[in-house]
């Protein structure tokens, strides 16, 4: 079966209206409508190729989208080059190569192929021990790759048990199974031998929040024999790394009911004890003002909100928001201890997040010292001309004493 749903038809010709030719051949893969000189009408993840703002010279080949704002997602700038099942399978496979250095049996839950990251536009696919989980940005990735050909090649040439799909109806992403043996959803998994499960049909992303990984084993150098808090703890990953790596006492903080319900469960999954653990549901923020005026302290503080930035103007708003996250969670820091924060929103720069952490403790009238910056890990790999695609960011900081 087929890896794309439109390779044999004829693709359209489109032209830019201004010069983007270094940008594109640099490695940006997004053209937006407005860089065109016309919108075609055509279907909706159609073959494309690109032509020059000048004479008219073929710079790239991806596929169309006449209705959202990014035009054309580049798929290769080689001139000539049919995006075919021979063109995907060989950058499916480049990108599982690149997984197969990475991890060992400890882990067995990361990122398969990442989009725009792996060359392969629209289209995230996520390892859960034996299930796949395939996820596309929107219509024309939906339309252009084939979902059941994909499907059918993790399970014949990886050895997949069953491949889900995760689609967003309104606010929700859901999953439904494509291929394979229905596991009811839910699948258990290690990372770094610490035991997990992922809801496939409900949970958020395509189950769990693979792209912390590493920053979640980076927190439990600093977790043995201290009281740890963890805010928009969803199903307790921070949590439980810090309880695994020997802390006293965490306490994980949602709004969500059933993320705390399966954060109670991987900590006992894991052999832990459940005296020493809490859990609360309640908004964030409205837990902070409670805590900071009731004089509460911990030793460690990690703050992992959701995206505050869904568009540009919501910037300033998450902006704010940030800073009062990260003054009241350095307020209920103990001296000579740990706040970790992090941002999701790709509209706000890693140079922007740190001038927030600063303004952040500076409102606190606080200082701290920087223990480390870090962004995605390497199973999300994005384009180096993309710098819109680093979009976590994770800063370790040390409160002054």
């Amino acid at each position: 079966m087929s890896l794309i749903s439109v390779s044999n038809q004829k693709p359209i010709h489109l032209q830019l209206q201004r010069d983007l030719i270094r940008t594109i051949k640099r490695g940006h893969c997004w053209v937006y409508k407005d860089a065109l000189r016309e919108l075609p009408h055509a279907e909706t993840g159609v073959s494309a190729i690109l032509h020059d703002n000048r004479g008219g010279r073929e710079i790239g080949r991806g596929y169309y989208d006449p209705v959202g704002d990014i035009a054309l997602r580049i798929c290769t700038t080689r001139r000539g080059q049919q995006l075919d099942d021979s063109w995907a399978e060989g950058r499916i496979q480049r990108a599982v190569d690149l997984r197969l250095g990475i991890f060992d049996s400890q882990t067995t839950a990361y990122r398969l192929f990442n989009g725009e990251g792996d060359g392969l536009p629209g289209m995230v696919c996520d390892r859960y021990a034996e299930t796949a989980v395939l996820s596309f940005d929107g219509q024309a990735p939906y339309r252009f790759w084939n979902v059941y050909g994909i499907a059918r090649w993790l399970v014949e040439n990886l050895g997949f048990c069953s491949v889900y799909e995760r689609t967003r109806t309104g606010k929700s992403p859901k999953g439904r199974l494509v291929i394979g043996q229905d596991s009811e959803s839910e699948v258990n998994f290690l990372e770094y031998g610490v035991q997990f499960t992922a809801d496939l049909i409900h949970g958020q992303k395509t189950g769990f929040y693979l792209d912390q990984r590493e920053n979640r084993r980076r927190m439990r150098i600093f977790s043995a024999g201290k009281r740890v808090l963890n805010l928009f703890g969803y199903t307790g990953g921070f949590s439980v790394c810090a309880g695994v790596a020997g802390a006293d006492h965490v306490t994980t903080v949602d709004s969500a009911q059933p993320a705390l319900l399966a954060a109670e469960k991987h900590w006992v999954l894991n052999g832990l004890d459940p005296g020493k653990h809490a859990v609360v549901c309640s908004d964030v923020f409205q837990y902070l003002e409670t805590a900071v005026g009731e004089h509460q302290f911990w030793d460690m503080v990690i703050l992992d909100p959701p995206s505050f930035a869904s568009s540009s103007e919501a910037v300033l708003g998450a902006i704010s928001a940030y800073k009062t996250l990260i003054s009241r969670g350095a307020l209920l820091t103990r001296r000579g201890g740990v706040l970790a924060a992090a941002s999701c929103s790709s509209r706000i720069d890693i140079d922007q997040f740190i001038e927030v952490c600063q303004e952040g403790l500076s409102k606190a009238r606080l200082q701290a010292q920087v223990m480390g910056v870090y962004s995605q890990p390497a199973d999300h790999p994005v384009p180096l001309g993309m710098p819109e695609f680093r979009y976590l960011k994770f800063v370790i900081l040390r409160i002054d004493c």
